[in-house]
């Protein structure tokens, strides 16, 4: 393509093809031009055979068939001398008559012959001869003196003036036939002209529907597969790739645009191998972080749970000491000394609480006793008859269609301790407090509903209420260590919950719980072994003389818990 003019390879797709269809409709259409003459030629032939020469063929035959009836008509009427036998003579006067006008007539009619008018001249001429001096005379004669009389006046003559006239009808039928071979001839090559034409026509579409076919592939299909050969290319992967186009201009621009957008996605692609990179390293470094984190709460459960363990013996000692001090000095000392005694004892019963709770809160999920199929009535059936007698006569204690769940019956007990034992804690004055449990199923989970109408909880303190350590309310307003909702989650988590507030109930508070169902094949528990039961059940059972943590027993059912909720401000 490099051998085209400059000023061609500018042209569009579309003016080359344009250039092209106009081309081959030039040549259809000079085709078709020329065909349509050489077809009206040739019908204007074939008329001139059809309208003129042969029907002037046909009267010049009959012409002569007249005149032999005229004559006929003349002898009969000589030999008989009846008038009926005249009838022939009549018929082809009147006939001859007719059909020299008819002749006349055609040979006007398009391109007159000149020799057919002089013999048409000469037929009549030599007729009305033969006529005026045969045929006219001998009727007379015979119709004045009969047969004999008429004979008499025809001679050797008549038939040699009869014989010219038939002459002169010969030559012009002669004369017609030339025309008439000449319409012919023209006729039969404008007809080869037309087929010539034709198969001219189909070879020019023939090799003009090649041309156009090698055109379209050089211009066209060519260009179009090397970009798409090319774009295949890109797109398996190799963006590195340029992308070069040829042929037309359009051609040429959508080849720049596919290169233009295969640098982008390359750009675009070294982008994201690189952010990827970014996002692995970090995911690594989150990975070695969480193990950190993991490892360090492991520790700090563990320190936890061993600083509360050992602090629990001193604390003791100073808790009996200062309750014997309360009991046996009692009102011998002053009134301040009395004050800091009950302070003291104060303390260190809080400070008790506080270290069974922490205790109690890094058991969770460490010391096990495997997860079994826990009847939820039969919870809290133990639940309330646990807290019958801080809830009063006056409390109601509710629950209906509670299902069977997986999991530890101990620290579901302990969850529902809690929950119950702080909405008897957070009651409204004066008002008897109302506690519901419900439960519905929604797919593989079970939502549990707790309920009660006191004093609630707003709604954004919905997040703080689970971190432990977390009061709403001042220590000499409600009693408690700020672990028991904190204590609450990580139950519900272990279990493979959630638990949040319902911030759309309208009076009191509403914990909403969800538990996954019970599985067919329960598979393998966390910490099912008896092992771990002996180390859980050493650990929640207090030593001598120390209260009972807010754990159970796991073999207990359900041991006695302090009130462990963070205290709320009203809604």
């Amino acid at each position: 393509m490099a051998d085209r003019p400059p000023r061609f390879r500018s042209w569009t797709l579309r003016s080359r093809v344009m250039a092209l269809c106009g081309a081959l409709g030039f040549l259809l259409a000079a085709l078709g031009v020329a065909a349509v003459v050489i077809a009206s030629d040739s019908n204007d032939r074939i008329d001139v055979l059809t309208n003129k020469t042969g029907p002037m063929r046909t009267a010049g035959q009959s012409l002569d068939a007249a005149f032999v009836d005229q004559e006929t008509g003349v002898r009969g009427f000589l030999l008989s001398g009846e008038e009926e036998n005249l009838a022939p003579y009549e018929r082809g006067r009147a006939a001859e008559t007719q059909l020299i006008d008819q002749i006349t007539r055609l040979n006007t009619s398009g391109d007159s012959d000149a020799s057919i008018d002089a013999d048409l001249a000469l037929v009549r001429e030599r007729a009305a001869e033969w006529r005026s001096a045969v045929a006219d005379p001998a009727i007379a004669a015979v119709r004045s003196g009969g047969p004999a009389a008429g004979q008499a006046v025809t001679g050797a003559s008549s038939t040699a003036q009869f014989d010219a006239v038939r002459a002169s009808v010969s030559h012009l039928q002669s004369d017609i036939a030339i025309v008439r071979n000449t319409a012919v001839k023209a006729a039969k090559q404008t007809g080869s002209t037309l087929v010539a034409l034709e198969i001219i026509a189909a070879a020019a579409v023939i090799v003009a529907g090649a041309a156009l076919m090698l055109l379209l592939d050089r211009l066209v299909n060519r260009p179009v597969l090397a970009l798409a050969d090319q774009i295949r290319a890109v797109a398996a992967g190799d963006y590195d790739r340029d992308i070069a186009g040829r042929g037309a201009p359009e051609l040429l621009r959508l080849a720049q645009d596919v290169d233009a957008m295969r640098r982008k996605i390359a750009s675009e692609l070294r982008e994201v191998q690189q952010a990827r990179a970014q996002i692995e390293w970090g995911n690594a470094q989150l990975k070695v972080q969480a193990e950190e984190l993991t490892r360090s709460n492991r520790d700090l459960e563990q320190f936890a749970y061993v600083a509360s363990h050992d602090l629990q013996e001193p604390l003791r000692k100073v808790a009996s000491f200062c309750q014997l001090l309360q009991r046996r000095y009692s009102g011998q000392l002053d009134a301040r000394a009395d004050q800091y005694i009950a302070f003291a004892v104060d303390g260190a019963d809080r400070m008790q609480r506080l270290i069974n709770d922490l205790l109690a809160f890094s058991r969770i999920g460490r010391l096990t006793a495997g997860f079994t199929q826990v009847d939820l009535d039969r919870v809290l059936t133990v639940v309330r008859s646990q807290l019958e007698e801080r809830a009063g006569p006056d409390a109601e204690i509710t629950w209906a269609g509670l299902p069977t769940v997986r999991g530890e019956e101990a620290l579901l007990t302990t969850l529902f301790m809690n929950l119950i034992g702080n909405s008897l804690k957070f009651r409204r004055p004066g008002i008897a407090p109302k506690i519901h449990v419900t439960a519905e199923r929604a797919g593989d989970e079970w939502h549990l509903h707790v309920r009660d109408n006191g004093i609630g909880i707003e709604a954004e303190f919905a997040d703080k209420i689970f971190v432990i350590f977390q009061r709403l309310h001042p220590r000499e307003t409600y009693d408690g260590t700020g672990i028991g909702l904190a204590i609450v989650k990580k139950i519900v988590e272990y279990h493979g919950g959630a638990i949040s507030l319902d911030t759309e109930a309208t009076e009191g508070t509403a914990f909403a719980i969800t538990l996954p169902t019970p599985k067919p094949d329960p598979g393998t528990e966390p910490g099912g072994g008896s092992g771990a039961r002996e180390d859980f059940v050493s650990a929640v059972v207090p030593e001598p003389g120390a209260e009972a943590t807010s754990v159970p027993d796991a073999g207990s059912g359900a041991g006695e818990a302090p009130d462990q909720r963070p205290e709320a401000e009203p809604r």
